[in-house]
Parts: structure tokens; C-alpha cells; sequence
């Protein structure tokens, strides 16, 4: 397995990165996750411009798109697979142990890991903790990730793969990784960036070409929704069918059917929608 760091392919077993990087010490640094297939980066434009834009949040420097896409092209094409997790690591790189940054430039890793198709459906439960939708990092994907740890290791104890969450207003805004959508009164319904939700890139593409309406939703829209399904890089458009004790169905209903239909539709006929 070959990973890029320092510039360069590596040696995965071999690849080392200081225990001094603000990304380890501090989680200081921003990343993207995005779908590879037999050797091709979905959208992966989109995800260069929001690593950029999560840099930018934390005060990083800006990454340099075209050394991370060629990074990219490189990682795949020294390990083909056919579906893969193509991870983008960009850190605030050697500083001294505590919150200031040092005067290194910054790491940037590329690694790719093999995995499978997500099934149709899914199960979700709810969690007591809340996203802070006015909080310094609110909209930005970054290292500091272990609430989100937390939160679905509670979901997995209950049989399910993704963890919900509201706001601090009560507000349903997204999963540990994915974004929500619900349909109620049979229209398709996901929530603002307003409400402290991640910009997901398939989050975006599916509300543009479904015509989903971006809308503030009470926390217990979860009980009250005909369907709800999650959208990420790797599960696309994924059917819920349990939350918490609530049974939605045995399998996708018709709004969540088409929605799952049209991104596969749209996303294999252009691999980097801009």
C-alpha cells in the first residue's frame, strides 16, 4: 500500500508523521473522505474546494489544490481497487504541545482503503448531545473528530450505523458523518447550513437535483417524517428504516427510491460535477 506524504509516494508501514503534529496533539487540521471508484475520485473538485474552505476556518494555510489532486491521482493509481475511501489529511504540521501553531509548513497525507458498497437501508438513533451551530468550527470538516466517535459508538451499541443529532435550538441538523433528509407531507425536506449542519458535497447534489427544500425542522421531525434518509461520500443515498424504536419500513419508499435513483443516474453520468 502507497500513501503520499512529504511530497512524495511512500511506503505505507514505513510513512511516519512527527508525534509533534498539531493534528495528533491538538486536532488541529481539516480533511476530506471522498468515493473512489476503479481509480476515479467522485466530485472530487467539490471536495478539494471545501478542504480549502475548512483550512481557511481554521487559519490554515490554503492547501495547494493541484499538488493534493495530483497527490490523489498518484495514491490511486499505485493502488487500484475497485471502490475505495480516498482520505485527505491536511494538519497544522510540527508545533509545540499546546493550542499555538509552530513555524512548519503543513502535513498533508493521502491514503486510500478499500471498501464495500453501503446496503439500501439503515437504522439511526438519537443522541442527548447537540451540534453547536454557532461554534468556531461549526461548518468546517475537521480532525477533531471525537464527539462524533462518541456518538456513534452509542449507535452501534443500538444496532444502528449513524447517530442524529440536533442543535442547541432543538433543531435537527445532521449524523456524525452524513447528512439528514426527511419527507413530510410527501415533500423532501433537509436542513440549512444554518443550522450548524456540514456542507456534505452529496448533501448539495442531492437537493439540487431532487428539488429537496432546505428548511428548519423541529428535532422531532424524525417522528413525525414518512421517510427519512441519510447522504454521504460513501453511502450516497442511503434509505433509513429504523430510528431509534420507530420502524419506517422494510425498505425504501418512493420518494427515497427515486432520490437514490436519480443521484446514481446523475453522479455516473458526470464523475466531477462543478
Amino acid at each position: 500500500m502507497k500513501i503520499w506524504l512529504d511530497g512524495e509516494l511512500q511506503d505505507a508501514d514505513s510513512a511516519r508523521v512527527s508525534v509533534f503534529d498539531h493534528g495528533l496533539t491538538v486536532g488541529d487540521g481539516v480533511f476530506e473522505t471522498v468515493k473512489a471508484e476503479r481509480g476515479r475520485a467522485f466530485a472530487l473538485t467539490r471536495h478539494l474546494h471545501r478542504l480549502t474552505s475548512s483550512a481557511r476556518g481554521l487559519g490554515l494555510p490554503d492547501p495547494d489544490e493541484d499538488e493534493v489532486r495530483r497527490a490523489c491521482e498518484a495514491v490511486l493509481a499505485a493502488n487500484p481497487m475497485p471502490l475505495g475511501r480516498l482520505r485527505v489529511t491536511y494538519t497544522g504540521g510540527h508545533s509545540p504541545l499546546g493550542s499555538d501553531r509552530g513555524e512548519e509548513r503543513p502535513t498533508l497525507v493521502v491514503a486510500l482503503g478499500e471498501t464495500t458498497r453501503r446496503p439500501d437501508t439503515t437504522a439511526t438513533v438519537t443522541v442527548p448531545w447537540t451540534r453547536n451551530e454557532r461554534g468556531a468550527l461549526t461548518g468546517l470538516k475537521t480532525t477533531s473528530y471525537a464527539e462524533n466517535v462518541v456518538a456513534l459508538a452509542r449507535a452501534r451499541q443500538h444496532g444502528a450505523s449513524e447517530a442524529l443529532f440536533a442543535n442547541t435550538v432543538g433543531q435537527l441538523c445532521e449524523g456524525t458523518g452524513s447528512n439528514v433528509f426527511v419527507v413530510l407531507d410527501g415533500e423532501l425536506h433537509t436542513p440549512p447550513l444554518e443550522s450548524g449542519c456540514l456542507a456534505g458535497i452529496t448533501r448539495a447534489l442531492t437537493a439540487e437535483w431532487t428539488g429537496a427544500k432546505e428548511t428548519d425542522l423541529p428535532f422531532d421531525a424524525l417522528e413525525q417524517a414518512e421517510e427519512i434518509f441519510l447522504t454521504s461520500t460513501l453511502r450516497d443515498v442511503q434509505a433509513v428504516t429504523r430510528n431509534d424504536a420507530r420502524q419506517l419500513g422494510d425498505g425504501p419508499g418512493p420518494v427515497t427510491a427515486k432520490a437514490m435513483r436519480i443521484f446514481a443516474e446523475r453522479s455516473a453520468a458526470d464523475f466531477d460535477p462543478r
